[in-house]
């Protein structure tokens, strides 16, 4: 995956008792001055996380996917969205490369049986490469979709229901 690199915003090196800030693209530099107009006055950055959630919300709009992530990241969510308070992360299964103006997208999915996969990946890079461009603003040169696995109708995970002893 090649990427136009340019240098996002400068930041400390992480020490033992330092936390590095999440990484961020700067999408427009402006200037300053009151002689200029109020829409270039300063500039924009968006955080790497930011086309990970807008590209992970996007794939997962498309019928016949069933989930996102490898098999680890997948058990780790589950046991995540099971714990009270726990939220399901909607970039699971997303990877970014963020230039100055281009990005590049690695996504990991698992499809239901059935779904014909080369369409569904066709739609899944149409709607993630769409939404990306026209939240974000930044070109999207790759989406690459590697299919994991095939969920098939009797691998559910409910858990099976016990009968009360009480009434």
């Amino acid at each position: 995956m090649s990427v136009q690199s340019a240098p996002a915003t400068t930041t400390a090196p992480a020490g033992p008792t330092t936390k590095q800030p999440p990484a961020t693209t700067a999408l427009a530099g402006g200037a300053t001055g009151a002689d200029e107009p109020a829409a270039t006055r300063g500039r924009t950055s968006i955080a790497d996380v930011v086309v990970v959630k807008v590209a992970g919300v996007a794939a997962r709009e498309i019928p016949g996917v069933h989930a996102m992530g490898g098999g680890l990241s997948r058990t780790i969510g589950a046991v995540r969205d099971r714990v009270p308070g726990g939220r399901s992360n909607v970039g699971r299964g997303v990877k970014v490369e963020v230039g100055e103006r281009q990005t590049a997208i690695d996504l990991d999915l698992v499809v239901e049986y059935g779904v014909p996969i080369a369409d569904l990946a066709r739609d899944v890079r149409e709607n993630v490469i769409d939404a990306v461009e026209r939240v974000t603003g930044l070109e999207v040169v790759e989406v690459n979709v590697t299919i994991n696995d095939v969920h098939l109708p009797d691998d559910e995970d409910s858990v099976p229901e016990t009968t009360s002893r009480v009434a």
